[in-house]
C-alpha cells in the first residue's frame, strides 16, 4: 500500500492550498483517514480526520479554515485550506487506517509566508 502527497508548496498568509493523498488500493474500507503536520522541531500532530461515513473532526486551530474531504472513485483524500497563516507551515502527512494496518504517506511541505 503506498499513499501519495501532493499540493504542498508557498502561499502567502491568507492563501489556500488543497492537498490531496492518493492511495494505491481503494480507500473504501478503510476506517479512516487523516491529515497529520509536523513543524520544525515539534512532534507530528494530527489536523483532521474522517472516517467512513463521512464525519470530520478538526483540531481546534484549523477548525473553520480547512475543510477535509474524500473521493472514494479516487481512493483519494484531500485537505482544503483557506486563510492560512504562518503558524501552519509545517509538513503535512496523510494517514490511513485500515482494518489490515496503518499507512502513511511522504509529507508535503507548506510554507506560508507573512
Amino acid at each position: 500500500v503506498q499513499l501519495q502527497a501532493s499540493g504542498g508548496g508557498l502561499v502567502q498568509t491568507g492563501g489556500s492550498l488543497r492537498l490531496s493523498c492518493t492511495a494505491s488500493v481503494s480507500i473504501v474500507s478503510a476506517n479512516s483517514m487523516a491529515w497529520y503536520r509536523q513543524a520544525p522541531g515539534k512532534q507530528r500532530d494530527l489536523v483532521a480526520t474522517i472516517i467512513t461515513d463521512g464525519s470530520a473532526y478538526y483540531v481546534d486551530s484549523v477548525r473553520g479554515r480547512f475543510t477535509i474531504s474524500r473521493d472514494n472513485a479516487k481512493n483519494t483524500v484531500y485537505l482544503q485550506m483557506n486563510s492560512l497563516k504562518p503558524a501552519d507551515t509545517a509538513v503535512y502527512y496523510c494517514k490511513a487506517n485500515w482494518p489490515h494496518g496503518v499507512y502513511w504517506g511522504q509529507g508535503t511541505q507548506v510554507t506560508v509566508s507573512s
